[in-house]
């Protein structure tokens, strides 16, 4: 086996010690059945597999980093891919714009809001900071067949703030105007609730623009933090 495969799988063991049946059964029904768990929540999860991570240092090397990663990804329990989020997020700055294609690949798999949204807001927004050239694959996927990549590309300038490029943004949430997937429309709300932070009257004026062809879930979502109410926290993974 490969150094990543067995990092990787070293991973897995400190997980499979803290399991709990107990939790394993609710986590799975949240999560509409669609993964096994372990059972181990968020702060316990990142505590099990804290002494490995930090022998990693500051700087690993990116394709090792991302057969990590992909091996994870490979495992049944959820938590696996849990693990890989936080090790693609805690070490997004080393990848590369040649490494897209293997996160396209880890979006796919196993895709689920869990996974798709930190990729998405944290790997992609990195990502494309530091390899502009990307954003132009980012405004394809807006219209990909893949909703999932759709997610993608209008989470991906989440945390931009003032760099957000409002072009952009907009050509994504228009081009899903017409999508009738919760998750979808869930997105574009977040994306316009997270921008009225930064600018609330283009978040408004986009949204009259378009008021005949908004959802009301994504109007509903868009205008929470502009009316006042306390912004509905996204799940956690």
């Amino acid at each position: 086996m490969s150094d990543s495969v067995n990092f990787a799988s070293a991973l897995r063991a400190a997980l499979a010690a803290k399991a709990d049946p107990v939790r394993a059964a609710p986590m799975a029904a949240y999560m509409k059945q669609r993964f096994v768990f372990f059972g181990i929540p968020t702060s316990a999860r990142r505590a099990a597999v804290k002494p490995l991570i930090a022998t990693l240092g500051k700087a690993p090397e990116a394709d090792w980093l991302l057969g990590v990663a992909e091996a994870l990804w490979e495992f049944d329990e959820r938590e696996c891919q849990y693990v890989a989020v936080d090790l693609l997020v805690k070490f997004a700055g080393r990848l590369e714009a040649r490494h897209e294609p293997q996160l396209v690949a880890l979006v796919r798999a196993k895709a689920w809001w869990d996974s798709v949204d930190l990729l998405a807001a944290h790997v992609y927004g990195t990502l494309c900071r530091k390899a502009p050239e990307l954003r132009l694959r980012l405004d394809g996927y807006a219209t990909h067949e893949d909703l999932w990549l759709r997610r993608v590309a209008i989470l991906s300038q989440l945390n931009y703030a003032a760099e957000t490029d409002r072009a952009r943004l907009a050509a994504a949430l228009t081009a899903n105007l017409g999508q009738s997937d919760f998750f979808i429309r869930k997105a574009m709300g977040w994306a316009l609730r997270q921008f009225a932070r930064t600018d609330p009257d283009w978040v408004c004026a986009w949204l009259d623009a378009h008021a005949g062809q908004v959802s009301g879930l994504t109007r509903r979502e868009a205008l929470k933090r502009i009316q006042g109410d306390q912004p509905e926290s996204e799940p956690p993974a």
